[in-house]
């Protein structure tokens, strides 16, 4: 992958769309997109940006959610030692998460998918910070992500969910059955 790569998903488990792009920096990766969903019956925009070293470890994460008249702002950022802090307070329950996962969005589930670099048929677990949707509760996740074919990958988190996705070849999401399905990239 070189360069920049946009995407446009559909979503499927509520109505709404969301634009992602996805671009080399010269200290590592930019992620970022905006969501627009209808949830619990209120217009929901969701904003991101997410900053991640050359080895797809998140560092820092800027999110933006106007769910129906109230704007939440939040901004993530972590050190070294995988400590978190939540609008420059300590978040003692994040402590060596390396990811995040944005419950209103897709493109988070490249970020492991690149930094693990499984071969077919190897697994990982993760922990990741979670923005819940549409609570916007943070919590610790913890996944696993199976490697079934060169762009298909089952995804697993605590509780029992699970879920086959497809990428392209930059990571980025093709198809999130009950989730999302991608419409336009480049």
């Amino acid at each position: 992958m070189e360069g920049k790569r946009s995407v446009l998903w559909q979503g499927l488990n509520w109505p709404g769309s969301e634009y992602c792009c996805l671009a080399a920096l010269e200290t590592g990766w930019l992620l970022a997109g905006t969501a627009v969903v209808a949830a619990e019956g209120q217009p929901v925009r969701g904003t991101y940006r997410i900053e991640c070293e050359r080895d797809w470890r998140t560092r820092r994460v800027e999110v933006r959610v106007d769910l129906g008249p109230i704007e939440h702002n939040l901004t993530l950022s972590i050190d070294e030692q995988q400590r978190w802090q939540l609008n420059g307070q300590d978040v003692a329950a994040l402590a060596g998460c390396i990811d995040v996962d944005l419950g209103f969005s897709p493109s988070t589930n490249s970020l492991p998918i690149r930094r693990l670099k499984l071969a077919v048929g190897e697994s990982a677990e993760v922990a990741a910070a979670w923005l819940r949707f549409p609570s916007l509760e943070l919590r610790r996740l913890d996944q696993r992500y199976t490697r079934l074919a060169e762009r298909r990958y089952r995804y697993e988190s605590e509780g029992g969910f699970m879920a086959e996705l497809e990428v392209d070849k930059a990571g980025l999401v093709v198809d999130y059955p009950g989730g999302w399905r991608r419409v336009a990239g480049v």
